[in-house]
């Protein structure tokens, strides 16, 4: 058969999803895997340039039909550390936000919690490659994955945009899931949720394996299984219904 074509994004939070696909001979032998940040993992499915993606919920309803292929996401409850507002002030006095290029999801929880929320209207602005440069004074900026938890006490202030959702909902926050836009074969769908699951337990395996990542064993160790909740359950599945709604409501 033709090979599917594997989407992961190339960040730390999918690891564990990558180190379990790697360990699949069926998966080896069956899919092609490439990388991309969230933005792009999106706008690859919609284009039709791969089969199977993580991608940011955000763009769930321009896909049109569309199937969860595994009950595993990106998530959090509470505390994400890789999705956050960074700023030299706090919210009440922020006048700008520069949002995170490669980000979809992260982009438009920050202007929903930012509305409904702490109920404040600053000027969204749209970053490009280098705008972390840029956030200071009364300009926040919004920033995702790797380069977020590098810059976690950069700021003063630091809005965990996973933990305020929790704080105003009471419900995890799903940031990615597993999608296909595309009919496939059960074999595959039963084959790629096995290697996931397989890689979900053996992260401590899987960090002793890494050489090239500038954060410590447990540094990630605490990321990978504190802040981050995989498992797409019940109380996820109502929290990404909550953020759908407010989505379709202002229309981002």
């Amino acid at each position: 058969m033709q090979k599917i074509r594997i989407t992961a994004i190339s960040y730390l939070n999918t690891m564990p999803f990558v180190y379990g696909m790697m360990q699949s001979d069926y998966l080896k032998e069956n899919s092609i895997i490439d990388f991309a940040t969230p933005s792009e993992c999106g706008d690859k499915l919609l284009s039709g340039d791969t089969d199977v993606g993580i991608v940011p919920v955000a763009i769930l309803p321009r896909l049109g039909n569309y199937t969860i292929v595994a009950p595993f996401c990106i998530g959090a409850v509470g505390k994400v550390a890789s999705v956050s507002l960074f700023s030299d002030v706090p919210l009440l006095k922020i006048k700008k936000i520069v949002l995170d290029y490669q980000s979809r999801t992260s982009v438009a929880l920050v202007q929903i919690l930012a509305e409904k929320y702490w109920k404040i209207n600053p000027e969204f602005i749209n970053g490009q490659p280098g705008f972390e440069n840029k956030i200071g004074g009364e300009t926040a900026g919004v920033v995702i994955g790797d380069r977020a938890l590098l810059m976690q006490k950069r700021f003063k202030y630091n809005y965990d945009l996973s933990e305020e959702w929790l704080l105003y909902t009471g419900l995890p926050f799903v940031f990615a899931l597993w999608v296909s836009t595309k009919k496939l074969l059960p074999e595959f769908t039963r084959e790629f949720s096995k290697a996931l699951k397989n890689g979900l337990s053996r992260i401590d395996e899987m960090v002793l394996s890494r050489k090239d990542i500038v954060f410590s064993t447990d540094e990630i160790v605490k990321y990978l299984k504190v802040n981050l909740s995989y498992d797409f359950n019940e109380a996820k599945k109502r929290g990404l219904e909550l953020f759908l709604k407010y989505l379709s409501e202002q229309n981002l």
